[in-house]
């Protein structure tokens, strides 16, 4: 699991994807969307497709994140690459298991996880 001085050099570092900089209220938000990368299928490429990926983890999640927490997610993992919403995964996106959620004090908080739609996802971890 990605320490707080881990995020930290990764706020201080990561070039964001919206022109006004980063919003973070929870450093748990940027460790679910780490999450949520690291299940995903690697591909060479960043993808074409342009998907919501900041609300389709925040369903899955159950917690709100933002696009600059999946910016330092993305920034903070190795094997991503590319810039929100075009990162290097499959457009085939790959439903985490849950458990990837244990000890994220923050995970399920809100009520993001009552609009979870499981049709976004061709396949199951």
């Amino acid at each position: 699991m990605l320490t707080d001085e881990q995020i930290e050099y990764g706020k201080a570092n990561v070039k964001y994807s919206l022109q006004e900089g980063g919003h973070h209220e929870h450093n748990d938000c940027i460790r679910m969307a780490y999450e949520w990368l690291d299940a995903q299928k690697k591909t060479k490429n960043p993808t074409t497709k342009t998907r919501p990926l900041k609300h389709i983890i925040e369903k899955w999640a159950g917690r709100y994140v933002s696009t600059t927490d999946v910016d330092v997610a993305a920034f903070l993992h190795p094997e991503i690459h590319g810039t929100y919403p075009h990162f290097n995964i499959s457009a085939r996106l790959m439903e985490p298991s849950v458990s990837r959620l244990e000890g994220i004090s923050e995970a399920f908080k809100q009520d993001y996880r009552d609009r979870f739609d499981p049709s976004v996802y061709s396949t199951h971890e």
